[in-house]
């Protein structure tokens, strides 16, 4: 299940994303900062090879450790895009090191095969699920280093981040909206239309997934009612969001680390 059933290529395509990572990640202060930056475009670019290979070049394959991969690699495109408005923003180390793990994590644990009866709108409703993954994965990025700024301004110590705070406390609520809307519409096919796409005779089940799920679901929409209707703001917004987003890594990642490796089988 693990090293054995990852193929040749995607052991050399997550190794080297992971060199790449390491590179942009704590090679800067010695290679400079255009080396760092080209060393995390390639990490990014064979990190993305290596997802895709995964999921359409040979026998698809999904877990625990992809879902975070997958993750990790969305963040990271969005953090592409926001340097290219923001180019100060300091978030390359963090989101290296955590693509060199992460990378690393999916190439020994591959997950398990696709079910043959699985419906053929199966990877629509994967790709909603990681996609709010990765949009509540930069949220809480975003919410880390606007705390951290919060806390070093408190200090009098150099708070720059690249970006004003009150626009990196929007953006993370902009993340934040658009999130629970994938989220939702995540949960309406997976509870709706649970036994076309797993091609499972059994009926609907209330499991630790679903529970998580919407259990996230509800903590998120308590955070944006929060928000808009009394003005949540600062710590008490971002420790929601903390809530939030550890129930929904429970949901899935969660459940998936505790078969596949605790248990020792598929869901």
């Amino acid at each position: 299940m693990i090293l054995a059933s990852a193929s040749p290529l995607s052991l050399t395509l997550a190794l080297g994303a992971a060199v790449a990572y390491g590179v942009s990640a704590f090679g800067a202060a010695r290679l400079g900062t255009g080396v760092a930056r080209a060393a995390v475009r390639l990490g990014w670019l064979l990190h993305g090879v290596m997802l895709a290979w995964s999921l359409f070049g040979e026998a698809p394959r999904f877990g625990f450790a992809p879902a975070l991969s997958v993750t990790a690699w969305l963040v990271a495109a969005v953090y592409a895009i926001e340097s290219r408005v923001y180019p100060l923003l300091q978030t390359r180390w963090a989101l290296s090191t955590l693509g060199a793990i992460v990378v690393l994590l999916a190439a020994f644990f591959p997950g398990n095969l696709l079910h043959a009866n699985a419906s053929p709108w199966l990877p629509v409703h994967w790709a909603l699920g990681i996609a709010s993954y990765g949009l509540f994965g930069t949220a809480v990025v975003h919410a880390w280093f606007m705390s951290r700024s919060e806390e070093r301004i408190r200090l009098a110590a150099d708070a720059h981040i690249g970006m004003p705070l009150l626009t990196m406390e929007r953006l993370t609520f902009r993340f934040v909206s658009a999130g629970f809307l994938l989220l939702s519409a995540t949960l309406v096919l997976g509870l709706v239309f649970e036994k076309q796409l797993y091609g499972s005779a059994t009926p609907l089940k209330w499991d630790h997934k679903t529970a998580f799920s919407v259990l996230s679901w509800l903590i998120f929409a308590v955070l944006l009612i929060g928000r808009a209707r009394f003005g949540w703001r600062g710590k008490r917004a971002v420790r929601v969001l903390y809530i939030g987003a550890g129930f929904l890594l429970l949901a899935y990642v969660g459940s998936r680390f505790v078969m596949e490796i605790v248990l020792g089988r598929a869901l």
